[in-house]
């Protein structure tokens, strides 16, 4: 009657070990480590910056407790601060010789210190959140206004460029506020004009109007248009803060909307706020220019002569490159750019788009420019760098273009992100700026953890002297609910934040709950006769339809706050969400396992160990 299967045992044991495996990260701490990390984006991170990095630490004679490369950089751990604070010193000399240029960021971070094994299990600590870990937290407005006007000055290049392409002649295009005006000499050219940028101009709205002698077409903007540019500049910002934030090596760093024009920024870890902001406020600009391949002229640059109007870069790989200082394009013209091959070598490739005004002036350059190079670069900080340096091939019009040769698709999406969100499509400026200490964060652990700790051992006290063995099982319940909780939050790399302790500690109380019903359920059958056998499966049986019924109620609410809350409240709703899961397990499943191996084999059981049960007709007998 009160015997599992034994697939279930099997399955409740695996289910322990792994809960198990997964929490174990979380108590071995964290280490000291450097983070090293290409400060430009033609930099690669690979192998060989893994192996300079070991270099330059042996011959320095420092050992490490593990170096590690991912997609940020390269991580080493040490034992303690004083040697991280050495290698930081040693990483800034080594790679970069010129603080002015530096080519590298080297930043201070803090890695697991989990044994290998487990790591190689996939089994890491969950990511500890600002009010835990200290950081940098900064609210940032963004210039919708500078948005729509970057958007509007484009605009009327691209209008200019499509009267002269119909032959219409105006007297004037200017930006005036949040419109455009173009002004004709007479009303038929205006006429003319008007249908030829309405049918491609669907973005704008136009409306005629007289300036003195002239006549006018004010273009203004869609409601739609400015929403759907608005909320792209928002959008490409994240994005790019995204790009920016992993130089600093912060493990799990918050960056969201917040509103409709403003972005939370949190970075867990990060105390250096001038580095912060230095990278968050960093403008970059894509150009394009001509090559200069007049014989002898590269080797007169790299004399110190370079030829009048010419600036001397490098290639990727390190070549240099005479490039003119003459910008044919800036990135304000290009509206994507995306991965891809050649449709005729089927060679990695980024494909890119360009605005109208973009397209017309890339078609006369390239068809004067045949056979010669064109360099794009990247600047930033007042200095640029060659992203590639492509062969014209022949006259690209139509505004697609495609950028080729010698390199790998992981170069490739590289370039096209680069390209795609390089720079911020807005200005920002930050209006609010918190900085929380690690010893703050370390004291809202202990709190933290002293406030679960002490509720669980007063429920545990509560439940074992009120249900006697019962109560022990169902402690041992919580305690596992507890452990698949961390697991399932360390899994799947969540953070943890102040409210996601509160929610654990919340999930206690109403996971006990659920064992709560059950003893007294059971409690009430042997009140009613049944033998301790019966009563044993009729209260888990009769007791989960009430337990799921609670819990359901309950996960709507965590819901609807998971799907309409921000910030610290999303945070509480997932540890709440995945607490109210694990409950339903342990305290039916893995409960009922540990009563079934106590009770369910004895075939004459008089009574079990649940407290005190009063049955009716016992006081009139006394």
């Amino acid at each position: 009657m009160n015997r599992y299967p034994l697939w279930k045992y099997i399955t409740v044991v695996v289910a322990l070990v792994i809960g198990f495996l997964y929490t174990l990260p979380n108590f071995f701490g964290e280490a000291p480590a450097v983070q090293l990390s290409p400060a430009r984006a033609t930099l690669k991170t690979d192998a060989q910056l893994l192996s300079r990095v070991e270099a330059a630490l042996q011959g320095a004679g420092i050992s490490h407790d593990g170096i590690f490369l991912d997609s940020n950089g390269v991580k080493t751990r040490f034992k303690d601060t004083d040697t991280q604070l050495k290698v930081k010193d040693l990483l800034e000399k080594t790679f970069n010789p010129n603080p002015q240029d530096a080519q590298y960021v080297v930043a201070l971070n803090l890695l697991s210190s989990s044994p290998k094994w487990l790591s190689n299990l996939g089994a890491l600590p969950m990511y500890l959140g600002l009010d835990l870990r200290g950081g940098v937290h900064f609210l940032l407005q963004v210039d919708m206004a500078g948005a729509l006007t970057k958007r509007l000055d484009s605009m009327s290049a691209d209008l200019r460029t499509l009267l002269r392409d119909k032959n219409l002649r105006h007297a004037g295009i200017n930006r005036e506020g949040n419109a455009v005006v173009v002004k004709f000499r007479d009303a038929d050219t205006r006429t003319k004009a008007r249908i030829v940028l309405e049918d491609n101009q669907p973005d704008l709205t136009f409306v005629d109007g007289q300036d003195g002698s002239d006549l006018k077409l004010t273009a203004s903007l869609k409601p739609t248009a400015v929403k759907r540019i608005q909320d792209f500049a928002l959008k490409q910002n994240i994005t790019t803060l995204h790009n920016r934030i992993n130089e600093l090596g912060v493990a799990e760093p918050v960056i969201q909307q917040q509103g409709a024009d403003r972005i939370v920024v949190q970075l867990p870890g990060v105390q250096d706020t001038a580095k912060a902001k230095d990278i968050l406020g960093r403008t970059a600009t894509l150009e394009i220019r001509m090559v200069d391949d007049t014989p002898g002229a590269l080797e007169a640059a790299m004399a110190g002569q370079a030829p009048f109007g010419t600036e001397l870069y490098s290639e990727r790989g390190g070549s240099p490159l005479l490039v003119k200082k003459q910008v044919v394009l800036t990135g304000d013209r290009l509206t994507d750019a995306q991965p891809g091959f050649d449709g005729q070598t089927h060679e990695p490739a980024v494909h890119l788009t360009l605005d109208s005004a973009g397209a017309r002036i890339f078609k006369d350059i390239t068809r004067e420019n045949v056979g010669k190079r064109m360099a794009i670069l990247l600047i930033e900080k007042g200095k640029g760098e060659v992203v590639t340096a492509p062969v014209i091939r022949t006259e690209i019009g139509g505004g697609r273009v495609q950028i080729s040769g010698k390199m790998s698709t992981m170069e490739a999406n590289d370039t096209a992100l680069l390209l795609r969100a390089g720079s911020l499509a807005a200005p920002m400026d930050i209006v609010e700026e918190r900085t929380i200490g690690p010893s703050l964060g370390a004291d809202n652990i202990s709190k933290g953890f002293h406030s679960t700790l002490w509720g669980f051992l007063a429920i545990a006290a509560f439940m074992m002297c009120y249900y006697l063995m019962f109560g022990l099982i169902s402690t041992l319940a919580l305690a596992a609910n507890l452990m698949f909780l961390v697991a399932l939050l360390s899994l799947m790399q969540a953070t943890l934040t102040l409210p996601g302790i509160a929610a654990i500690a919340l999930t206690l109380g109403m996971a006990i709950d659920s064992n709560v019903l059950i003893n007294e359920r059971v409690r009430e059958e042997l009140r009613n006769g049944a033998s301790p056998q019966a009563a044993i499966s009729a209260g888990y049986e009769r007791a989960f339809g009430t337990i799921l019924d609670s819990n359901v109620t309950t996960l709507i609410a965590g819901v609807a706050l998971l799907a309409f809350g921000s910030g610290p409240i999303r945070g509480f709703a997932v540890v709440h969400c995945l607490g109210i899961l694990t409950s339903m397990f342990s305290s039916v499943v893995v409960s009922r396992a540990l009563v079934n191996l106590i009770y369910g084999r004895r075939k004459k059981l008089d009574k079990v160990s649940i407290g005190q049960v009063w049955k009716p007709g016992l006081d009139s007998a006394k």
